[in-house]
């Protein structure tokens, strides 16, 4: 099987069981964004992480290509394509609270970075946060998209900035809390 068809060459792209769209086309941007979101959690893989976490992320990167199957397919109920279940937002919570059982209890805003995997880790969470909001935008048009895909990346993206602070912890390194500026104040690098 060749990787390239050419048929996209002009700006569009088939739906799995559906018509073709333009390649802006709000479906696209949305399970392209979790593609994005996919291989951010497999770059974050690649830096030591506990094992633990390195399952979980695993676990993830699975659920986001059903979660992607799914936002492919413009009618995925009728198709098989509704892959990922409630269950799977269960787990999400069950992991955000085990590892916050860990974390000293946040009372304001971190900056994002320390250790390199928490950092990668960071990122990763707003990239989550940008493929929720894709997905908003999609259920605000004619496309029907489940609640419950919305609630996933929700709390996905809660998980791993849970996960990150988690990772810095265990690394060494303490939240570095967000400084509010007073007004007229000129603010020093460190």
């Amino acid at each position: 099987m060749k990787i390239y068809t050419k048929t996209g060459d002009q700006g569009d792209t088939g739906l799995f069981a559906g018509p073709r769209v333009s390649k802006d086309h709000p479906r696209i941007e949305a399970y392209g964004t979790v593609d994005e979101l996919n291989a951010a959690i497999g770059l974050v893989r690649v830096h030591a992480l506990a094992e633990e976490s390195d399952r979980l992320l695993h676990d993830v990167q699975n659920d986001l290509f059903a979660l992607g199957a799914e936002l492919a397919t413009p009618d995925p109920a009728a198709h098989g394509m509704d892959l990922l279940g409630e269950d799977r937002v269960g787990m999400l919570e069950r992991a955000i609270d085990r590892m916050e059982s860990e974390l000293p209890k946040l009372t304001q805003f971190v900056l994002p970075g320390g250790a390199p995997a928490a950092a990668a880790l960071h990122l990763t969470r707003a990239i989550a946060r940008r493929a929720e909001r894709r997905v908003v935008t999609l259920s605000h048009t004619d496309q029907p998209v489940a609640a419950r895909v919305v609630r996933y990346l929700n709390r996905l993206g809660d998980m791993l900035f849970v996960m990150a602070r988690l990772t810095n912890q265990q690394a060494g390194w303490a939240d570095r809390p967000w400084t509010k500026p007073e007004a007229g104040q000129e603010t020093g690098g460190q």
